[in-house]
């Protein structure tokens, strides 16, 4: 048990580190300009055209990092400082949203996989916690209650390492096209790249934390049913 808590705190100290990194290469990358002087939005919708896509809307949405591709309704969300700023930050969070509305377009497996999932993880992160609760303080009446709330939240835990193809796929359409189109070059296409980066590591930050704490769970039940 010592070692899943020592895992823990390595796992918190990294994702306190990815975060402040994330959120610095952000600010400093927001400052510096596209030499074409294209917003976002403009990258974005440049983007989906050269990709013969044409039913997907770019809009604007409050926040800051609150950017995000809706297959719903086909609509390329990003976050107010992306959408109107022509920076290499912006271009590069609106070129990573669009790798995603390409995803959708050509039928790409992992996100076709994890769309089907999203009904489920949304019902399924509503009661996890209490069936594990109650599996905790009920471990020796109904003793296999824990292991369903462990099931419900290894379907979470699959879903977020579902999501890690997903966000590199995009990330490498996104850093791909970015070169390929002219939009960044020589001089800021490595900060770009630096940029998605960061981002990729808050997912796989994300998939480990609940990959331990998958772990911790099954460790409880085990210990519990040797009582």
């Amino acid at each position: 048990m010592a070692i899943i808590w020592i895992l823990f705190f390595l796992i918190a100290i990294a994702g306190w580190a990815v975060q402040g990194m994330l959120q610095s290469r952000f600010k400093k990358y927001s400052k510096i300009p596209l030499r074409n002087g294209m917003t976002g939005k403009e990258v974005a919708e440049k983007m989906l055209h050269e990709n013969g896509i044409y039913d997907v809307q770019v809009i604007s949405v409050r926040g800051k990092l609150t950017d995000h591709y809706n297959p719903l309704n086909k609509t390329i969300n990003l976050s107010e400082p992306v959408y109107g700023s022509y920076s290499v930050a912006a271009a590069a969070v609106a070129a990573h949203e669009t790798g995603h509305a390409i995803q959708h377009a050509v039928g790409y497996a992992p996100l076709k996989m994890r769309s089907a999932l999203v009904p489920v993880i949304s019902s399924t992160s509503k009661w996890v916690m209490w069936v594990i609760l109650a599996g905790i303080l009920l471990i020796q009446a109904f003793p296999m209650l824990i292991w369903v709330g462990i099931a419900m939240y290894g379907l979470i835990t699959l879903f977020s390492f579902i999501t890690l193809p997903v966000e590199k796929n995009a990330t490498n359409r996104a850093i791909q096209w970015l070169s390929s189109a002219g939009i960044t070059d020589v001089s800021n296409h490595n900060q770009a790249v630096d940029a998605l980066r960061w981002a990729g590591y808050t997912y796989v930050i994300a998939a480990l934390s609940s990959l331990a704490t998958l772990f911790y769970y099954i460790m409880i039940a085990m210990s519990g049913s040797r009582r």
